[in-house]
């Protein structure tokens, strides 16, 4: 499902984000991104998700070499590749539906299957009864679960989540982590970048450790 075949980035300050990173995930895996401030974890979700691209080497999603892929389809791939961020991201100005809605209505979805598609999400986060909120008027941990809701509403195959609980407290963070245990259990493949070592020990999942952008520990494949 995602693959790094001694994938390096290097950044035009010459700094390098990744180096000689080798890594796999099956479908329907589990794991989570752990390491230094600066190890390179946003970096690796960022070219999985073609926010960036590799300097060299090559990177696998779903079958699909992303070196080969033209600019032109890059938003058909990210339609596959859900991702949530420690900041939310939600725009203030628009309803809880209506953040949720953004990315099926920029693809052209009709407006029966979209409304079907954002209820059918904020009811897996627990947020039906919240579509006609604004973000402003939400929890950390709710605008968090509003975030997951935008990243799942085009059911992607795969999920990265970028330091998801950094701005939660412990019971919150807990919360959401079992949210991800969840799709994982209908066969999503996530990768979850996080510095919350306590919590991942916890949940049994494989543990990919970065260090000076490259892979420092790998626990293996855990389910």
């Amino acid at each position: 499902m995602i693959r790094f075949d001694n994938v390096a980035k290097r950044y035009p300050t010459g700094h390098e984000g990744l180096s000689g990173v080798d890594l796999h995930l099956e479908p329907g895996e589990m794991a989570f991104l752990t390491g230094h401030s600066g190890a390179g974890k946003s970096t690796l979700l960022k070219l999985i998700g073609l926010l960036e691209r590799a300097t060299r080497g090559q990177v696998w999603v779903n079958g699909r070499n992303l070196n080969k892929l033209s600019n032109r389809d890059v938003p058909y791939h990210r339609r596959e590749v859900g991702m949530i961020f420690q900041d939310h991201r939600l725009l203030h100005d628009r309803t809880v539906f209506d953040n949720i809605a953004l990315p099926l209505v920029v693809s052209g979805m009709g407006h029966a299957e979209v409304t079907r598609r954002v209820r059918a999400a904020l009811d897996k986060v627990g947020l039906l009864k919240k579509d006609k909120v604004f973000p402003i008027a939400l929890s950390g941990g709710e605008q968090q679960r509003v975030g997951i809701a935008r990243a799942l509403v085009s059911k992607p195959p795969v999920l990265l989540a970028d330091e998801p609980t950094g701005n939660l407290d412990p019971e919150l963070s807990r919360e959401i982590m079992e949210l991800f245990m969840q799709f994982n259990q209908v066969g999503v493949t996530l990768l979850v970048a996080t510095h919350d070592i306590d919590l991942v020990n916890r949940l049994g999942k494989r543990i990919i450790t970065l260090r000076n952008g490259r892979v420092a520990g790998d626990s293996g494949t855990a389910g």
